[in-house]
C-alpha cells in the first residue's frame, strides 16, 4: 500500500466546492493511493486539505476501547481535511483506488473565504452524521445514508458504494449483521435493488426519503 505522485495541470479539474478557481490555476501534483492506504493519521500536524479527483475516502477515529468510529465518507469532487485545530483529530484512508490533489492551507493556496467555506462544510457534515446516528431505527439510519449518497452522486438513481458493510456499520453505529438485514428489508419492500454489494439502484426515492424524515 503506497501513494505515488504525478504532475498534472489544473484545470482540467474543476475547483473543489468552497475553493476559488484561482486556488487551482497552476500546476499541481496528483497523488495516487491504492485502496486501504493511510493518507494521514490522527495526531499528525495538519496544514493541508485534499480534493478527491476520483475514488473515495473515509475519516475515522479510534475510541478509548479500541473500536473504530467512522465519522465521514468523501467521494469524487469533494474536499476533505480541514480542521480547526493544528493537529489531526481523525485518520483518513482511501477506501478505493484514489487520486488526490493537495491544497496547502498554510501557504498561498487558500484565502480566508476559502477556509471559511471549508469550515462550514465540515460543520454541516458533522451535524449530518450526528443526526443519522441519533435515529432509533436501523432502517431510518440506512435510508438517510442512502439518500445522502444519492444526492451527492447526482446520478440516475444508481449509487456506488465504495465502502464495505463494515464501514457503513461503523458510520451508522450498527453491526454488520444489522446493516445487511436493513439492506435486505429495503430490497424486499421494493425501495432499492441490490446490483452488487457495492452498487444500489434506488427504485422509490420518495419513499426512501420519507423513511428518513
Amino acid at each position: 500500500m503506497h501513494a505515488s505522485t504525478v504532475s498534472l495541470t489544473t484545470p482540467p479539474f474543476n475547483p473543489p466546492t468552497g475553493l476559488h478557481a484561482r486556488s487551482f490555476a497552476r500546476h499541481r501534483a496528483v497523488s495516487f493511493y491504492e485502496a486501504e492506504t493511510e493518507i494521514y493519521a490522527q495526531g499528525e500536524r495538519g496544514g493541508a486539505v485534499y480534493r478527491i479527483e476520483y475514488g473515495a475516502v473515509r475519516l475515522y477515529r479510534l475510541l478509548a476501547d479500541g473500536r473504530r468510529q467512522v465519522v465521514a465518507f468523501y467521494i469524487a469532487g469533494e474536499t476533505f481535511g480541514f480542521e480547526a485545530r493544528p493537529m489531526r483529530s481523525f485518520f483518513a484512508e482511501s477506501i478505493a483506488p484514489t487520486g488526490l490533489t493537495t491544497i496547502d492551507t498554510e501557504g498561498v493556496d487558500c484565502c480566508p473565504s476559502d477556509l471559511m467555506s471549508l469550515a462550514l462544510a465540515s460543520m454541516v457534515r458533522a451535524q449530518e452524521h450526528l443526526s443519522v446516528v441519533g435515529r432509533q431505527s436501523a432502517l431510518e439510519k440506512l435510508a438517510v445514508f442512502l439518500v445522502d449518497l444519492h444526492d451527492r452522486h447526482r446520478g440516475d438513481g444508481r449509487i456506488a458504494l465504495p465502502m464495505t458493510r463494515i464501514d457503513i456499520g461503523d458510520y451508522l453505529g450498527m453491526t454488520i449483521e444489522t446493516v445487511s438485514r436493513s439492506f435486505s428489508k429495503l430490497r424486499a419492500m421494493g425501495i432499492i435493488r441490490l446490483e452488487s454489494t457495492r452498487s444500489v439502484e434506488v427504485l422509490n426515492l420518495k419513499r426512501l426519503r420519507l423513511m428518513g424524515e
